[in-house]
């Protein structure tokens, strides 16, 4: 059995990659997670690859398009060197 999944923890598509944010709602039905300037997403349980160290790691390959696309612009908005 998995690690219990809590709010708070921070998610991740690669293991060691950037946070890309954070768990905001856990039900039976899956995760809402708050993405870095995209706001945010449910998120079905069946996307957990990993769960350990209080980190969320997802099969990008089950999450939706627009999540994706929102991932790869979490940092955007970050100024370089800080």
């Amino acid at each position: 059995m998995r690690e219990t999944i809590e709010v708070g923890y921070q998610t991740f598509v690669t293991d060691g990659d950037d946070e890309f944010g954070a768990v905001r709602d856990v039900s039976p039905d899956g995760l809402v997670v708050y993405v870095e300037n995209a706001g945010e997403f449910r998120v079905p349980l069946d996307a957990v690859k990993a769960v350990h160290s209080q980190k969320v790691i997802f099969e990008c390959g089950k999450l939706d398009r627009r999540l994706r696309r929102a991932i790869g612009h979490a940092h955007d908005a970050e100024m370089p060197g800080l």
